[in-house]
């Protein structure tokens, strides 16, 4: 029998993929593992949604669009990030895509020849490191540390600039610590990044959930980052629409041409009827977005008190909707401390070693969750420990 691919078989299987299979089968399992929102798409798109759909003959609904997207949503895209990113950028330099993540493989395609290296952080977004690896980059790690709030610290990215390094990847606000990046922070690497002619991939899928008082910065808004940095952002986050799968990046015109050739050859362009909601989401009133972020910082400011009570320390996160919490006075083995949660008092999470190898000794929890199930979940939680 024929085998798969070599590149196919040392691809890693995610936990959380399997957790929401158990999850999903087993209705007593409080699941704080899934990273997507639990609202209900906003009312005004749901009504846009139908107003389409009735359309669907004037929308040609059942054809493909552009590979770099509808004209009127590449424009509502440029005047939203010149208006709240401080980007200027033209139509013609945003790309939209099937999510954020199809962006980032498509920048990475494009940026990338085999042994190129990309300088990311240790723990980082479980999808970058396969992504790297399917194009035959090599990721470099930059390890964060709980004792310096998960921070990137810009004189480590420095040191590990090789010949080969090709991009140095930036998440804030990050999944899964919920770190936002200052703009002390952002200023120095984007001097690394000029100064070594390096790219910039920062991917903002958070940018809307900043809690504290904290602002989100855009790297790529700093005068002379343009032909440096490439911005990735998701609607699935901000607006609930990860089933619509729509994202998009932006930046120097040569990048986008290019990653509009390799997304041509994976999806041909992204859902029709989810850019023409995209266009209309992109008005949606601040209101419906600010609900969302209230709840989820009520939220945070409970799980974040329950599990520093219960022993397990976990730094405050200022942005996204992740705990990243300290377990290793209960058990170093993250995987085995999360799949005993599990078996005995279901409760599903995601052991941090899923996120590299310095998330080891953590658990990541997502309060993208129902107050009420988080509560459940909690006390569970304490249960646990107390047995162990």
């Amino acid at each position: 029998m024929k085998e798969v691919s070599e590149r196919e078989r040392d691809l890693p299987s995610t936990i959380i993929e399997k957790l929401t299979r158990i999850a999903a089968e087993n209705k007593e399992t409080l699941s704080l593992s899934i990273g997507e929102p639990d609202f209900n798409l906003p009312r005004p798109l749901v009504r846009e949604l139908k107003k389409i759909v009735r359309k669907h003959k004037q929308n040609n609904l059942n054809h493909y669009t552009s590979g770099q997207g509808i004209p009127e949503l590449r424009e509502a895209i440029a005047r939203k990030l010149h208006k709240e990113n401080k980007i200027k950028v033209s139509a013609d330099e945003v790309l939209v895509t099937a999510g954020s993540q199809q962006a980032l493989f498509a920048g990475f395609l494009s940026a990338l020849d085999p042994g190129e290296e990309v300088i990311l952080s240790n723990p980082g977004y479980l999808g970058y490191i396969p992504a790297i690896e399917l194009v035959n980059g090599v990721p470099s790690y930059v390890p964060l540390k709980e004792e310096e709030k998960f921070v990137i610290n810009p004189d480590l990215i420095k040191k590990a600039v090789t010949k080969k390094t090709r991009i140095i990847l930036l998440n804030t606000p990050s999944n899964p610590t919920g770190t936002v990046l200052s703009k002390k922070i952002l200023e120095e690497i984007a001097d690394i990044a000029v100064d070594k002619d390096l790219f910039v991939f920062s991917d903002e899928a958070y940018e809307k959930l900043i809690y504290d008082g904290k602002k989100h910065i855009s790297i790529g808004c700093f005068n002379g980052m343009k032909d440096y940095v490439l911005t990735f952002h998701t609607f699935s986050k901000s607006y609930a629409l990860c089933g619509f799968r729509l994202g998009y990046a932006a930046g120097q015109q040569k990048m986008i041409d290019a990653m509009e050739k390799s997304t041509h050859y994976m999806s041909l362009c992204a859902p029709h009827v989810s850019q023409l909601l995209g266009v209309k989401a992109l008005t949606l009133h601040p209101k419906y977005i600010e609900k969302m972020r209230k709840e989820y910082d009520q939220r945070r400011i409970f799980i974040v008190k329950r599990l520093n009570e219960m022993g397990l320390p976990t730094v405050k996160p200022e942005g996204a909707f992740y705990t990243f919490s300290n377990i290793s006075e209960y058990n170093k083995n993250s995987f085995a401390f999360a799949n005993a949660l599990l078996k005995t008092e279901k409760v599903a999470v995601v052991p941090g070693t899923e996120f590299g190898s310095e998330g080891e000794g953590y658990i990541r929890l997502s309060y993208a969750t129902e107050y009420a199930k988080i509560e459940k979940a909690m006390h569970r939680l304490e249960r646990f420990l107390k047995k162990h």
